[in-house]
């Protein structure tokens, strides 16, 4: 299983912004999950956390997790398997600091699942 890591000019804002320990520690966390994951997945879903959202996506799963860097530090991130390619992939949208997380989680969720939250607005 093939292993891709992409970021989002979010995170790497974020990235640029932290210390040089924290942005080694952060780098560090992501590479050993992507690759663990082709041998020991559930271990890495047991260091991610999901997030519930708190609209309904139509039955959907939402694929945005958090990684727990350190104390202070969490990555926000989406894990996509696909069985057809044979391949996983990792997109880093933000690196933040633990206060700020349920902020910036939320305005990624409703920027990614913007028309599913439409749809079920629509419908209700």
């Amino acid at each position: 299983m093939d292993v891709l890591i992409e970021s989002t000019r979010g995170f790497e804002q974020d990235i640029a912004r932290l210390s040089e320990d924290d942005k080694a520690t952060a780098i560090q966390k992501i590479n050993d999950c992507a690759s663990l994951f082709p041998i020991q997945k559930a271990d890495v879903y047991r260091k991610l956390r999901r997030i519930p959202l708190t609209s309904d996506l139509n039955g959907y799963e939402s694929s945005l997790y958090t990684l727990r860097v350190s104390q202070k530090l969490r990555v926000i991130l989406a894990v996509d398997e696909d069985p057809i390619f044979g391949q996983v992939i990792f997109t880093l949208f933000r690196a933040v600091k633990h206060d700020d997380i349920d902020k910036a989680y939320k305005g990624i969720a409703e920027s990614l699942y913007q028309e599913l939250l439409q749809d079920n607005r629509e419908t209700v």
